[in-house]
């Protein structure tokens, strides 16, 4: 018996020290050094402040700026601790009052829009965390914004593009516009 014991339990050590400790460990420094931005959190820190994370949606509700798409975290909204998607179907009660509810604050901001509304400002995201909204979504808000700060439309639409990240290396994903980014850009020219 205590020659199956003894190296059983000589294999769980050794196996949970190297599994537990030194594994975690060297992938944390690889992931520090190789893209030390991203393995931080991306965190975006203006002066000594700390904002937010180009990872992570953040509310806005202001007209004067870009709206993200809704999360779908409760009870409160973009919430890392509790992200997960609603699980509700396109024909679930539930979503259709809140793409309805979606909808009429989008119409009660602007209500002179007569555009389809992208709809990516009417769904949550898989996570309900998601920072980026579609190009046509950011291009839907531009004279809302542009109304509510007094600034030309052009000169909002160019900040835009200027934004407007392309799929990721060049064949994945959509191309996507940062609406954390977009607002502090938006701050830090007018």
């Amino acid at each position: 018996m205590s020659r199956i014991l003894l190296p059983s339990l000589l294999s769980l050590v050794v196996l949970s020290v190297l599994t537990g400790i030194v594994y975690p460990l060297v992938v944390t420094g690889i992931a520090a050094v190789c893209c030390a931005r991203t393995a931080g959190g991306s965190l975006i820190v203006q002066g000594d402040r700390l904002v937010g994370s180009s990872l992570l949606g953040q509310p806005f509700d202001d007209p004067r700026y870009f709206w993200p798409r809704p999360s779908a975290t409760t009870p409160q909204p973009y919430n890392g601790a509790s992200s997960a998607g609603s699980n509700l179907g396109p024909t679930n009660p539930a979503q259709i009052d809140a793409v309805k509810a979606q909808l009429l604050a989008l119409q009660k901001a602007d209500p002179d829009d007569k555009l389809p509304v992208p709809v990516d400002l009417v769904t949550a995201s898989g996570s309900g965390l998601d920072p980026d909204i579609s190009p046509a979504g950011a291009q839907y808000q531009v004279l809302r914004v542009a109304r509510a700060r007094g600034i030309d439309p052009d000169r909002l639409r160019a900040l835009v593009s200027a934004h407007t990240q392309s799929r990721q290396w060049g064949i994945f994903g959509e191309p996507r516009v940062n609406v954390l980014e977009l607002n502090l850009a938006l701050d830090a020219q007018h």
